[in-house]
């Protein structure tokens, strides 16, 4: 057998060392070269070579000096935010916003576009929004990489197209491509509850959990299902259209494309929650103050909040004798207004009815989780084109 070195192996350890360096460098924030080095596990020289490397390629820059003992102060080094922007979308039926991100994560620049009554063209609606939030942010459009849009309704795996958004009727199949040709930059629709779903699983409720399902209850009802740490879309992306889940004593529509209510949305989202309210005595202009209402009313609140607990559990009792997954998180304003209160008795109901009994919490993304979502994903895609160039 021959002793010889594979090819371009050690470019590949610099190469892996100094992708290392940058995620320490984004997560840990400026770093020393000897803090570096005692991170990665590298000497001194290494270390130093290393930075060195990454300062020639433009990826970090001096931002600092650190105190000492003995001898001059330590440089400390920081990745260049502005070497690349990112650009997170929300579209909903009534307004689009838009938020700039550089490649630290750092949200630079947003900005919040009126659609009206909804008839715009939403190519130019989300032209506006994108040049308005770069604008404000002061980003070179030739640095913004990337662009997802977060939007109800399904998103095609394969094609990556809308094919049907519930109170988005003009978002369809064919805007995919316009909005390409429109912003000349890598453009990606992702579903917004899935969006939520990364968000929570980046910086919320769901940190470290494989296996876990988010129930986003408010304006619309769905779910996303993360399986080993990733999303799971369908075949056709309607994994987690649990709004349509029909059940007994509700309206079933025979044409899920019209605009009726049907399903398991009927009992569970914001209109419902307000009309269940109503019965209870709570009246308030939205869905979430008046579950807010009932939880600062103590014991007068009970049954309302346990009639709403025992609606959302017929959801997320079917998902988990289907799924079994560990945790269930309760988001949207519906879920977010619950809180721990609405969650563990959704978490009772579902233990008495079913033969699973997944741990049931709140969201802890406090706003935005679709709009965070998307900036995340952005990221994930731009970092590995920027630092991964370093092979």
């Amino acid at each position: 057998m021959s002793s010889a070195r594979l090819p371009g192996t050690p470019r590949l350890l610099r190469a892996l060392n100094d992708r290392a360096a940058l995620e320490l460098l984004l997560s840990r924030g400026p770093l020393t070269r000897a803090q570096l080095g005692e991170l990665t596990g590298l000497s001194k020289v290494t270390a130093s070579q290393l930075v060195e490397r990454l300062e020639e390629r433009g990826l970090v820059t001096r931002v600092g000096e650190q105190a000492g003992g003995r001898g001059p102060n330590a440089q400390m080094y920081a990745v260049v935010p502005e070497i690349a922007y990112v650009v997170g979308v929300e579209a909903g039926p009534q307004h689009v916003v838009a938020a700039v991100a550089d490649i630290t994560g750092n949200i630079v620049g947003r900005t919040d576009v009126s659609i009206g009554d909804g008839v715009e063209d939403p190519v130019k609606v989300v032209h506006a929004a994108v040049v308005e939030a770069a604008s404000a942010a002061g980003a070179p459009t030739d640095r913004i990489r990337r662009i997802v849009l977060g939007t109800p309704g399904l998103v095609d795996p394969k094609s990556g197209e809308i094919t049907f958004a519930w109170d988005l009727p003009r978002w369809h199949r064919g805007l995919l491509p316009a909005l390409k040709e429109d912003l000349g930059r890598p453009v990606l629709f992702e579903n917004d509850v899935n969006l939520a779903a990364i968000a929570e699983q980046h910086s919320g409720a769901a940190v470290g959990v494989k296996d876990f399902v988010l129930v986003w209850l408010d304006r619309g009802v769905g779910t996303a299902v993360v399986l080993d740490g990733r999303l799971h879309r369908g075949s056709v992306g309607a994994a987690g259209e649990i709004g349509y889940l029909p059940v007994a004593g509700t309206q079933v529509s025979r044409d899920v494309s019209r605009r009726a209510k049907s399903g398991f949305r009927t009992l569970a989202d914001a209109a419902a929650v307000k009309a269940i309210a109503r019965t209870h005595g709570f009246k308030a202009a939205g869905a979430a103050d008046a579950i807010r209402s009932a939880i600062a009313a103590g014991t007068a609140g009970s049954p309302f909040l346990d009639e709403l607990a025992r609606r959302i559990s017929l959801g997320v009792a079917s998902v988990g004798l289907v799924l079994d997954p560990e945790l269930v998180v309760l988001a949207g304003d519906v879920g977010q207004a619950g809180g721990a209160d609405l969650a563990q008795r959704v978490q009772n109901e579902v233990a008495a009815i079913a033969v699973v009994s997944p741990r049931v919490v709140a969201t802890e993304v406090e706003s935005e989780p679709v709009l965070h979502g998307a900036i995340l994903t952005a990221l994930d895609t731009v970092r590995e084109e920027v630092f991964g160039s370093t092979a």
